[in-house]
């Protein structure tokens, strides 16, 4: 593969969307208002604006082929003159955690190279010894978010944070994590000068998604530059873009069927998602499922894309450019079946009308039919002839340009006109959601053994290339599970793109790794109803939890866990049967992890406890359906703190339960009644806290449970 395919291959790393609000902790003492990292200031102490390029070895090479980072080393493209250009005072406010904290902001970089960092550190009084730097793989700004900010200075840390050389799309050797080893060594240089010589410097690097790649990287490739790692929701070294393809792969097959495949997984369902399946269509789900797709995740399934499945594409066509042309014209791959090449679309046509100046949306002659989901505008003729406009949207004959469309593609859509000739085609992405049946890796990533037969070697023909190893190469290398320092692992039960068996496979890599010795160092902590990213609907509050308390709890964890060896809980106890799902073990002592462990069921009338009382219910207009709640925390995660109730299901969650006192467990009976007909899935969301504060603005740690309410007419 050339040069210009890799990097241009990297880009996909987007594919694991992530906006981490990794910000963290779990403080109970953070006060809401202004002035949090406002003690003695660091402002007496004056740095210099340039500092002597580090000394020492340079770093060598692994076996392996990455790079080992050492405090000691130095790296050989990193080996210039850091500088500092800005150094002022500042404030920043997080309003969701309605925190304020004044610090100090130190910006620079190293002289000649594109890696620049962002430095913010709190008042010599309030400083705990630690600093927190969080990375994303294609972030290439070095300014951190106001959350990370916030949560990192009002518990006694400083912030680091690198822009990645620019990404690794722009710097595929710098930016998976030597810019950031970089940027925290020198960051030792200034915690030195604003706080003394003497003074301790404990260092944690986060991330998820991509950045759990990262983070990942850089526990397994560096030693002493960060005592401990936090990857939050990762994939396995080949998800790319296989756990996107074969999801998108489903949508299309199995369109006429979610509605049933999901009332089924709902509580009060059937619990069989293949009832109502014929056997091609059971046979699809099947698929999805063994590779790890959780199949309570599919309640989404209208909203479901395949995560970023787009940013896919420069990847295989970087990395493995004829496979397309091999997918439709050679046997044993898909496109030669009648059924899969009926879904085929390449519609010829011209351009109507162009509106908009510049164009903002062209009109077709004729509108196409067929599987549109995933389309390119092919130019024949114009000013843009030659050109392939990637992921155009249609709405009947009117097409307009993705929002995410690069300068090259959006030109050449401003240049189409009246006449043009033009193509929607659907092949590359048609190709892609089989995709997946082509790229099994080693058996022990277990997902694709079911694409083996009996002899253990992959039935479907096979690609020349692994294109999801080939970019975990830009991160550092292929996870092997031998890691220095620290980790806490996060990973979600219900995550539609990093599959949540993706964790146990690191487990298993760290293991066979250390062992005896994980339990010394490595925690996994598995979130019940939580997905790949924070709740960004109403809706999706109603269904999900975000994890982002688990990030702060775990980071301050993590920290007790170095300082002072404090164990952090216990693993999650968990099972993946042999359809790749992860089952989590039912009670809370059994469970393990710091997420609180609900029970909830319904039953007809007033009062909780009664022999009937289950997950489902049916009753009627204006009768009374008695709530039961169980709540606990595993031991030693502290006290529950809140408990709100959604009883219509929308997600607004506008009933709290007033709680007499914070408590390892909580039983309560609420009592509600319906006036309109219909089904409703009831919600109880319960939040704890390590201190039993409910004041408090971090740590905030939350899981919940549903139930279904079915309403008739009037008894």
């Amino acid at each position: 593969m050339g040069s210009k395919g890799f990097i241009t291959a990297v880009a996909v790393v987007t594919v694991l969307v992530l906006t981490v609000g990794c910000s963290s902790g779990d403080d109970s003492s953070a006060p809401s208002t202004t002035g949090v990292g406002a003690g003695a200031s660091t402002a007496a102490v004056a740095l210099p604006t340039s500092f002597p390029a580090p000394t020492g070895p340079a770093c060598t090479t692994e076996a392996g082929g990455s790079l080992l980072v050492t405090v000691e080393c130095t790296d050989p493209e990193l080996s210039s003159a850091p500088y500092i250009d800005v150094d002022e005072q500042r404030t920043t406010t997080d309003p969701d955690a309605d925190v304020s904290v004044e610090y100090r902001y130190v910006h620079g970089g190293f002289t000649d190279t594109d890696v620049r960092f962002s430095l913010y550190f709190p008042a010599v009084d309030d400083y705990q010894g630690r600093f927190f730097e969080s990375t994303y793989p294609t972030i290439s700004t070095e300014d951190a978010s106001d959350e990370t900010i916030v949560f990192a200075i009002a518990n006694g840390a400083y912030v680091v944070s690198s822009n990645n050389a620019g990404g690794v799309a722009a710097s595929p050797t710098l930016g998976g994590y030597r810019a950031n080893a970089a940027a925290a060594k020198f960051s030792r240089v200034i915690a030195a000068e604003l706080y003394g010589a003497d003074a301790p410097v404990r260092g944690y690097i986060y991330g998820g998604s991509g950045g759990a790649y990262q983070t990942l990287a850089s526990a397994e490739n560096t030693d002493g530059v960060w005592q401990g790692a936090v990857p939050i929701v990762p994939g396995v070294p080949n998800s790319i873009p296989s756990f996107m393809s074969v999801q998108v792969l489903a949508l299309r097959l199995l369109a006429d069927e979610w509605p049933s495949i999901v009332d089924a997984m709902e509580p009060g369902g059937s619990g069989d998602p293949y009832a109502t399946l014929d056997a091609d269509e059971r046979a699809v789900l099947e698929e999805a499922t063994r590779l790890g797709h959780p199949l309570r995740g599919w309640w989404q399934w209208e909203t479901l894309r395949g995560g970023a499945f787009s940013v896919v594409v420069p990847a295989v066509t970087g990395v493995d450019g004829g496979y397309v042309d091999d997918f439709f014209s050679l046997p044993g791959y898909e496109g030669s079946d009648p059924e899969v090449a009926a879904a085929r679309v390449q519609f010829d046509t011209t351009v109507a009308e162009a509106d908009g100046d510049p164009t903002a949306t062209v009109t077709l002659a004729d509108a196409p039919e067929g599987y549109l989901q995933f389309v390119d505008l092919v130019v024949g003729s114009g000013a843009s002839a030659g050109s392939t406009i990637p992921l155009v949207s249609l709405d009947g004959a009117q097409v307009t340009l993705s929002p995410d469309a690069d300068p090259e593609a959006k030109a050449a859509f401003q240049a189409l006109a009246p006449g043009d000739s033009v193509r929607i085609d659907n092949s590359l992405y048609l190709a892609l959601s089989y995709y997946h049946r082509h790229q099994v890796p080693s058996a022990d990533q277990y997902g694709w053994n079911q694409f083996r037969g009996a002899d253990g070697q992959p039935v479907p023909v096979q690609r020349p290339v692994l294109v999801g190893e080939v970019l975990s190469d830009v991160f550092g290398g292929k996870a092997t599970g031998q890691f220095n320092g620290k980790m806490i692992m996060l990973s979600s039960v219900l995550d539609v793109q990093a599959y949540p068996w993706s964790a146990d496979w690191y487990r298993t890599q760290a293991t066979a790794a250390l062992g005896g010795e994980l339990e010394d160092s490595f925690r996994l902590w598995y979130l019940d109803n939580a997905d790949h990213t924070r709740p960004t609907s109403v809706e999706a509050r109603a269904h999900i939890v975000s994890y982002d308390a688990e990030v702060q709890q775990a980071l301050l964890d993590l920290d007790a866990w170095v300082l002072d060896g404090t164990p952090p809980p216990a693993s999650s106890a968990h099972t993946v049967s042999d359809d790749t799902q992860v089952a989590l073990a039912p009670t809370a002592a059994e469970r393990g992890g710091i997420q609180p462990v609900i029970t909830l069921t319904v039953s007809a009338g007033d009062d909780c406890g009664a022999d009937d009382s289950a997950v489902r219910v049916e009753v009627g207009t204006g009768d009374p359906v008695a709530f039961d709640l169980r709540a606990e925390v595993p031991p030693g995660t502290g006290e529950i703190v809140g408990v709100e109730w959604d009883f219509e299901g929308t997600g607004e969650f506008p009933d709290g339960a007033d709680l007499d006192e914070s408590s390892t467990d909580v039983d309560q009976c609420e009592t509600h009644s319906y006036d309109e007909p219909g089904t409703y899935f009831a919600v109880v969301r319960v939040t704890s806290q390590r201190e039993g504060d409910p004041s408090a603005r971090f740590g905030l740690v939350q899981n919940l449970a549903r139930v279904r309410v079915v309403v008739g007419g009037e008894r």
